[in-house]
């Protein structure tokens, strides 16, 4: 099962995130090689939220990432949500659907 961690940052959040990236880093690539993120970044044209794709059999990870995460910590998110993502097409989609 996939699950998409949403966040919103402040409106100053590329100017703040210098002293907190490495810290966000190293947790999203630990998460990564547990197997819990599959791939993580910023929106653009305004940077303004930040998507992350988790896979398990729950969102706890993804929950867990956010509540730890020095960007929700230090305030440059102002808020975040994790959504399940079903998805059905593709080769990591966990429940695929192929026409008949």
């Amino acid at each position: 099962m996939h699950y998409l961690l949403s966040y919103q940052f402040v409106p100053d959040y590329l100017a703040r995130r210098g002293e907190f990236r490495d810290a966000h880093l190293t947790l999203a690539w630990q998460a990564q090689e547990r197997g819990e993120l599959v791939l993580a970044g910023t929106l653009a044209d305004p940077v303004d939220s930040a998507l992350l794709v988790f896979q398990g059999d729950s969102p706890d990870a993804a929950a867990r990432f956010a509540q730890t995460d020095p960007y929700v910590l230090h305030g440059l998110v102002t808020g975040w949500t994790v959504r399940q993502w079903n998805t059905v097409v593709g080769e990591a989609a966990s429940a695929p659907v192929r026409p008949a």
